[in-house]
Formats: C-alpha cells, sequence, structure tokens
C-alpha cells in the first residue's frame, strides 16, 4: 500500500497547522514525521487516517482517491501514546475486540479469532499475559498490547502517533529496537509521528521534517544529518552550530580564521557545524 498526500492544506481557526505539505510514502517503508510540538505531524497523520477532513488537497492509497473516506474504509491500524485500552477487558479480549465488531458477514468464526490473537501475542512476546487487565502491565507491556490490538484487523497502513513518548527512557529504547524488527517482519507501510531526532533515525527508512505546515526536509536519516536542507533543519535534527561565511576567489569558503572547500566565489553561504563532524586538534 502506497500513501500519497498532495497539496494538503488544513487550518484550525487562524492557525495554519497544513500549508501545501506534499508526502509519498512507499509500500512496505517506514517514514518518520519528525518536528516540534505544534508542527502539523500530528495533523497530516490524522489527515492520512481519515481522522481529519483537509481543507484542500489530496489523499490517496495506492492510486485511490481516498480524501472522503473514514478510516474504517481506508484499511488503518491506528497506535496512540496514552494506549487507549479498554481497562475492563483482558489482554486477550483488548486484541481480540477489532475483530468482534466486525459486521456479521465479515467477522470471522469464534475459533478464528482465538487462533489470530494467539499468534498476535506469540508476535508482540505477551502470550503469557493473555488473561491479565492492562491495569496489571507495564508501560512497555500495555503499548505491545495497543499494537497486537492494530494489527488484529490486517490493516493496510499502520498509524504511529508518538507511541513511546509516555514510557521512560530505556523501555522507549528497547521498544524501538523491537518495532524496527517487527516492521522487517512484517512489512506493513507504517507511518510513525515523533519529536524525538534519534528516535526517528533508530527506526525509521525516511524522515520527513515538518515545521509550522510545511515539509523541510524528506529523506534518508543520513542525508538529514550530512546534508540539511536548511538551517531549521540542521539546528532541529542535531542541535547543528550554524556559522556565515563567504567563498573566495579560490572557491575555499572563509569562516573566519577557517577556510573550507566551497563553490561560486563572492556567495554569501551558511555552514552548519555538527559536533560529531568536527575534530580539534593542538596547534603545530
Amino acid at each position: 500500500m502506497t500513501i500519497e498526500a498532495l497539496h494538503v492544506h488544513k487550518r484550525f481557526g487562524a492557525h495554519r497547522a497544513l500549508d501545501d505539505v506534499s508526502v509519498r510514502i512507499e509500500h512496505g517503508e517506514l517514514v518518520a514525521l519528525l518536528g516540534p510540538s505544534g508542527g502539523g505531524k500530528t495533523t497530516l497523520l490524522r489527515v492520512i487516517a481519515g481522522l481529519e477532513t483537509p481543507d484542500a488537497g489530496d489523499v490517496r492509497f495506492s492510486g485511490a482517491d481516498v480524501t472522503g473516506a473514514g478510516p474504517h474504509e481506508r484499511g488503518v491500524g491506528f497506535v496512540f501514546q496514552h494506549y487507549a485500552l479498554f481497562r475492563e477487558m483482558s489482554v486477550f479480549e483488548n486484541v481480540a475486540f477489532g475483530l468482534r465488531v466486525r459486521p456479521k458477514v465479515t467477522r470471522p468464526s469464534e475459533e478464528r479469532i482465538r487462533a489470530r490473537v494467539q499468534e498476535l501475542l506469540a508476535l508482540v512476546q505477551l502470550e503469557g499475559l493473555a488473561g491479565r487487565l492492562p491495569d496489571e502491565l507495564s508501560g512497555g507491556q500495555r503499548q505491545r498490547v495497543a499494537l497486537a490490538r492494530a494489527l488484529a484487523v490486517e490493516p493496510k497502513v499502520l498509524l504511529l502517533d508518538e507511541p513511546f513518548g509516555a514510557l521512560d527512557a530505556k523501555v522507549r529504547k528497547d521498544l524501538r529496537a523491537w518495532l524496527r524488527r517487527l516492521h522487517d517482519e512484517l512489512h506493513v507501510t507504517s507511518v510513525l509521528v515523533t519529536h524525538d531526532q534519534e528516535e526517528a533515525f533508530e527506526i525509521a527508512d525516511r524522515v520527513v521534517v515538518i515545521h509550522e505546515g510545511r515539509v523541510h526536509q524528506d529523506g534518508p536519516p543520513e542525508t538529514l544529518l550530512r546534508r540539511p536542507a536548511s538551517e531549521f533543519v540542521a539546528r532541529f535534527v542535531e542541535d547543528a552550530q550554524v556559522v556565515s561565511g563567504t567563498v573566495q576567489d579560490d572557491g575555499l569558503i572563509q569562516l573566519a580564521p577557517l577556510r573550507l572547500p566551497g563553490a561560486s566565489p563572492g556567495a554569501q553561504i551558511d555552514v552548519s557545524l555538527r559536533s560529531a563532524r568536527v575534530i580539534r586538534r593542538p596547534p603545530g
């Protein structure tokens, strides 16, 4: 399943949440929407999910226009930051819920539901906890239940909205690695919203940086680190220092006492300096 958001605009009153945003996600990709709070990434995810309708623009799944379709018609699975589990239901029943509420015509048999739930609990490494209630689980275990529930209905697209934001750092890191392995096994087209640069770079095949309702850069993590497209991207992805300089006649960039390879003599240029790429040596 490919996903395309084409020239999407969305306002909430006077606030411009999305301003002519276009993004394409290939089949089987895991793409991170990365940016600071209020930048538009969750709004874009909700537009893709069918939870918000764009003021202008289109959403297409594998070429078909789904702009006016609801979430159930799009076949999406959604995982939220705060789990959204049914507290009075067991782990088993939470995972089975999406299958049990299907129309009778498409609802699997009880035997098939049980087999599917057991299969998913094994996949998320919770097979021994089927009878427990959510309040009896750790935060990381609850989030894995939420993921199993989203996968139970065999979604065409998996959407994750800050799924690890409520967890502590150690659990977050463990779950990131686990999610990446799970994605490599399932190959479900997935979109992850996060404001955590490390999380985006560790998990995603591709990162889309969104700020003030616009896409600032779209590419593999290494490209964003090595060739940021703007000062905002350079500062946001790794807190880089940006220094202004001038390209000299010999093609070298003059940064105060430093001279670096450049181009276009006479041009004014901003240079991003990352700590990981700067080597300090004593003089002499």
